[in-house]
This record gives structure tokens, C-alpha cells and sequence, in this order.
């Protein structure tokens, strides 16, 4: 039987060093160091190899973003770990834009809307998102609490807010960008 390779690099981001997970081919993992759940998803241990294509769009990926362009998602092979709950959860958060946010229970909403069921738990939701394996790119950072909070950042919450003023979210006003309700009308465009 063949053994999966995964592999790792890592990149020193503005707000703290971050490691970088691959099959070779495929994004699988981006993590800030110490982060809840670090390489959770990876069964095996990584090498080090500096000098796969992937870790090299990668890095350009976040140069990009960190000097305040917008990169799209869609740029980089994407191949996170997961359930298809949490997958779906996860691809949904790929549609939140840039500068922008939405709550746990919206994506809920979301979610039973596509599931034509009555309810889905928030607290569900926010597990997959704190489960998310690929940070930044995948951007749970963009997702806060009903009442405006900064809650649930695998991250932590200094990471959260920095990249949330990074992208020009008012972070003192949060309550009021969800009354606003700017952040859902990619998703609910009758909002």
C-alpha cells in the first residue's frame, strides 16, 4: 500500500507565522502558528518542501492580500479536509466578499434554505467553521456573532480583528454592519 505524502512550508505573514499544507498538487492547510485545531486534517506527518508550485502561488496569494489586494479564491486548488456538512459550510464562506461579514446564523439559514429544512443550528455551523483548515483563503475571520460580536476564531480573536481591519471592516461598529445586512446580499440578493 502506498503512503500519502503531505508537505508544508511556511510563510511569515504581517500578523504572525503561518504554515502552509499540500499533497503536492492541492492546497490542504493553512494555519497560524498555535491555532485551534493545527494540521488536524493532515493524519501524517508533513516534509518540508519549499519548492512545490502550490506553496509558491500560495505565498504569492497572500503577498497580495496582505498589500491590501483582493486575490480570488478561485486562483488556488483548494482541497480541504472535511464532511460534506462542513464542506458546504466552507464553500459558502468562499462567497462572503472581501471587507464584509455575516453571522453563524445566517449561514444556518442559508443552509436549511438549500436543505429545505425548518432549522439549522448555528452552533453546527460554527463548529465547521472553527474546523476550517485552510485560514484567510477560506475566510472564517468574515463570519461574527448575532449580536455583532468577534466570537469563535480558531485563530484567536487579535487574529480575527486584525485581518477584519485589514480588509476595512469598521470592527468598532460590527453591530451595526449586520443590521445593514450588506454582507448577505451575495447570498440573498432579495435582502
Amino acid at each position: 500500500m502506498e503512503q500519502k505524502i503531505n508537505f508544508k512550508s511556511c510563510y511569515n505573514s504581517p500578523i504572525g507565522n503561518i504554515t502552509i499544507a499540500s499533497d503536492g498538487k492541492n492546497l490542504t492547510g493553512l494555519w497560524f502558528e498555535g491555532q485551534k485545531y493545527f494540521g488536524y486534517t493532515i493524519n501524517i506527518k508533513m516534509a518540508e518542501n519549499n519548492k512545490l508550485e502550490i506553496f509558491k502561488n500560495t505565498k504569492n496569494w497572500l503577498d497580495r492580500y496582505f498589500t491590501g489586494k483582493r486575490p480570488e479564491i478561485s486562483e488556488l486548488p483548494l482541497a480541504p479536509t472535511g464532511s460534506d456538512f462542513r464542506k458546504n459550510v466552507w464553500q459558502i464562506l468562499c462567497k462572503i466578499p472581501y471587507g464584509k461579514v455575516c453571522t453563524y446564523g445566517d449561514i444556518a439559514q442559508i443552509i436549511a434554505k438549500e436543505q429545505n429544512i425548518g432549522k439549522m443550528s448555528a452552533q453546527a455551523v460554527g463548529g465547521a467553521i472553527g474546523h476550517n483548515p485552510i485560514s484567510i483563503i477560506i475566510p472564517c475571520h468574515r463570519v461574527i456573532g448575532s449580536n455583532g460580536s468577534l466570537t469563535g476564531y480558531a485563530g484567536g480573536i487579535n487574529t480575527k480583528t486584525k485581518l477584519l481591519e485589514h480588509e476595512g471592516v469598521d470592527v468598532e461598529n460590527l453591530l451595526e454592519l449586520k443590521k445593514d445586512k450588506q454582507a448577505l446580499r451575495f447570498i440573498f440578493p432579495h435582502s
